[in-house]
């Protein structure tokens, strides 16, 4: 059966409802993976996209910060949410398909501006968020499942705009890309977007500060979707959308889809 799989970081589900449902009519995908929606469980703008389909929801969420939901048109069960880093935060939500296949939906923290831990205990949160990642992964390891979502990690040179003007830039420096490539590891998780397209500049954030956004083209690659090597070779058709950033009111992010024939 195949289905199609996007993530998003929405940037506030309920300030963008009317983009959600533009996506959600335009491009349907069967399941949609959304990050930092900005507010508790009980006020997520359901009504509309069930009107769409998606009568399925899996949630973590919290007032005003971070929250993470699974939207979809397929029957989905949900089969946790694990607070990494004990940092109290809704970052985490886990749902499984019918056909056995665990989603995961992750909202890993930014990290803020300085990359010292020492300077900065937003840096060191992230840090020991994926540290946490690797070792749950390594304990329990995972099959027949997907990783998507906002890791705020550009592991590749090709997926910043410059790698050496970032190399010391929150997001892409070489402390945060071992970690990323540690918890990969420990799952044994395949990048599904770099599978299907593996070479040239993709990115999927572009920053408010540009006021030329597309011009200036200063993009990163944040958003993800993994797979284990179970059913890594049943994913196609990875795309992100880039347009999505010149909507009306957009978020800095974009949709990344793929395709899971299984």
């Amino acid at each position: 059966m195949p289905f199609t799989l996007a993530t998003w970081n929405i940037n506030s589900v309920r300030l963008r409802e009317a983009l959600v449902s533009r996506l959600l009519t335009e491009e349907a995908p069967d399941v949609l993976c959304l990050q930092e929606c900005k507010c508790p469980v009980e006020l997520l703008p359901m009504e509309g996209f069930r009107a769409l389909g998606y009568t399925h929801v899996v949630a973590r969420g919290q007032k005003g910060y971070n929250g993470v939901a699974i939207l979809s048109k397929l029957p989905i069960e949900d089969v946790g949410g694990h607070d990494f880093a004990t940092l109290g935060h809704a970052r985490h939500v886990a749902a499984r398909l019918e056909n056995g296949v665990t989603i995961h939906n992750f909202y890993v923290p930014a990290g803020g501006d300085i990359p010292d831990r020492e300077q900065n205990l937003k840096f060191g949160q992230k840090l020991d968020f994926l540290t946490h990642m690797r070792d749950h992964f390594r304990a329990d390891r995972p099959h027949k499942a997907i990783l998507v979502g906002d890791l705020n990690i550009a592991p590749r040179e090709d997926d910043v705009w410059d790698h050496k003007a970032l190399l010391k830039i929150v997001s892409h420096t070489p402390i945060e890309v071992a970690h990323l490539g540690e918890t990969m590891a420990a799952g044994r998780w395949q990048d599904i977007t770099r599978q299907d397209i593996p070479q040239g500049r993709l990115y999927s954030w572009w920053s408010y500060r540009s006021p030329d956004w597309d011009g200036a083209d200063k993009g990163r690659r944040l958003d993800h979707i993994w797979a284990t090597p179970d059913i890594s070779g049943a994913a196609s058709g990875s795309r992100i959308l880039r347009p999505v950033r010149g909507w009306e009111q957009p978020s800095d992010h974009v949709p990344v889809f793929a395709t899971f024939d299984l």
